[in-house]
C-alpha cells in the first residue's frame, strides 16, 4: 500500500482518537455520549489510548494524560496508604480502575475493578517517559511520593500472587497478564532517581510469570492479553514469546479481529454462550505492531490489509460479531484507535 494512503489513514484515526479526550487530559474509552459507560476514563485504556500520540513524537498530548493521571493518583492517595498499611481484602478496597474523566472521582459501582495491570501498566509508562525525557512527568515531591507508594502498594498487596479481574474485568485468577504487567513497571520505574523498587519484589514477578506461562490462569490456557507480554512489555524470552504467538494465532485469531478467550461470554452470538466470540479489532493490530518488530513485514502488512477491510465511517470497533459485519455499539474504541495508529506508523516508516 501507498506510503500516501497509510498516512491518510493515520491522519483520519488520529482525529478520531483526538476528539475522544477531555479537557482534563484524560481520555474516555469510547464516544462521550457512549450509553454504554464508555464516556468513562480507564487507566489501562489511557496508557493504550496515549501510545499513538507517543509514537508520532506528540509529547504534550502524552505528558498532558500522565499528569493527570498522576493527580487521579494523588487524589485517592488516603485510600493508597490504607492499603499499604492494611492489605486489602475485598475488591473494593484496591485502586480503582475507572475514574470520572472530570472531576477524577472514582466509580463505586460493583464491577471487576480489582485489576493490577492497571496500575502496573501506568508504573511502566511513567518509567519509560522519564527515562527518555527526564522531569516531563516527575517534577515535584508529590509526583516521587505517589510513585514509590504504587510501588509499597503492589508489595501490600503481593501482586505475584494476587488473584484479580485482569484485563478483561471478569473472574478473579492469578493472571499472567497482571503479574507481567505489574513486573515491567517495577522494573521500569526502577532506573529513576529517587524511587526505590526492592529486587525481591520483581524477582517474586518474574518468578510467579515463568510458572504460569504459556498460560494466561489456571482457567484459561490462551487469552489475547498475553500480547501484552511481548509488547508493549517486553518481559518474555523468545522461547516464551513464540509459544505465546503461535496458541494465540491458532486459536484465537479470526477474520475480523481476535477473541480475547475460548469461551468469552462478552457479545457472544450464541445465547448458550459458547463460542460464537466476539472478535476484537485491536488484536489485528497487536499482531501486526509484533510481527513488525519481528521483522516479519509481510505477515504485519496482511493483517492491516484485513483491518483496513473492517474499518467503519465511525473508526474502529470495540469488536464484530462472530462471523459477523454487525459490531457493537462501542465504536470507536479509543484502544482500537491507537493501536491501529501505531501499526500503520510503523509500517509506514521502515
Amino acid at each position: 500500500m501507498a506510503r500516501l494512503t497509510y498516512q491518510q489513514l493515520i491522519d483520519r484515526h488520529l482525529g478520531i482518537l483526538q476528539a475522544l479526550q477531555y479537557p482534563s487530559g484524560l481520555f474516555s474509552a469510547s464516544k462521550k455520549d457512549s450509553p454504554t459507560g464508555y464516556d468513562k476514563s480507564w487507566l489501562r485504556d489511557n496508557f493504550y489510548e496515549t501510545i499513538a500520540f507517543e509514537v508520532l513524537g506528540d509529547w504534550p498530548t502524552v505528558e498532558k494524560t500522565y499528569k493527570a493521571l498522576l493527580q487521579v493518583l494523588l487524589l485517592h492517595e488516603p485510600k493508597i496508604d490504607w492499603a499499604i498499611a492494611n492489605k486489602p481484602s475485598a475488591a473494593f478496597q484496591y485502586i480503582h480502575a475507572r475514574f470520572h474523566p472530570e472531576t477524577f472521582n472514582e466509580f463505586w459501582e460493583s464491577w471487576g475493578n480489582k485489576q493490577n495491570d492497571a496500575v502496573g501498566c501506568i508504573l511502566f509508562r511513567v518509567g519509560e517517559l522519564e527515562t527518555r525525557r527526564p522531569g516531563c512527568l516527575l517534577s515535584s515531591p508529590q509526583h516521587f511520593r505517589i510513585v514509590n507508594k504504587l510501588i509499597r502498594y503492589l508489595d501490600s498487596i503481593e501482586y505475584w500472587q494476587d488473584r484479580d479481574s485482569g484485563m478483561w474485568e471478569e473472574d478473579e485468577e492469578l493472571h499472567a497478564s497482571s503479574v507481567g504487567a505489574c513486573t515491567a513497571g517495577l522494573r521500569s520505574v526502577s532506573r529513576l532517581p529517587h524511587i526505590f523498587v526492592p529486587e525481591e519484589l520483581t524477582t517474586a514477578g518474574m518468578e510467579s510469570l515463568s510458572r504460569l506461562l504459556p498460560r494466561e490462569s489456571e482457567r484459561k490456557f490462551v487469552d489475547l492479553s498475553l500480547l501484552s507480554l511481548i509488547w508493549p512489555y517486553d518481559i518474555v524470552n523468545r522461547d516464551q514469546r513464540d509459544e505465546i504467538l503461535e496458541n494465540v494465532e491458532y486459536h484465537l485469531l479470526r477474520e475480523r479481529g481476535v477473541i480475547r478467550y475460548k469461551g468469552d461470554k462478552y457479545y457472544n452470538k450464541n445465547p448458550d454462550g459458547v463460542s460464537e466470540e466476539a472478535e476484537w479489532t485491536f488484536g489485528l493490530s497487536w499482531l501486526a505492531i509484533i510481527y513488525e518488530k519481528m521483522g516479519g513485514k509481510a505477515k504485519a502488512r496482511e493483517l492491516l490489509k484485513n483491518l483496513i477491510t473492517e474499518d467503519t465511517p465511525e473508526g474502529l470497533p470495540e469488536l464484530y460479531f462472530s462471523n459477523s459485519p454487525e459490531y457493537n455499539e462501542n465504536t470507536p474504541l479509543g484502544w482500537s484507535e491507537s493501536l491501529f495508529i501505531v501499526a500503520l506508523y510503523e509500517m509506514d516508516r521502515n
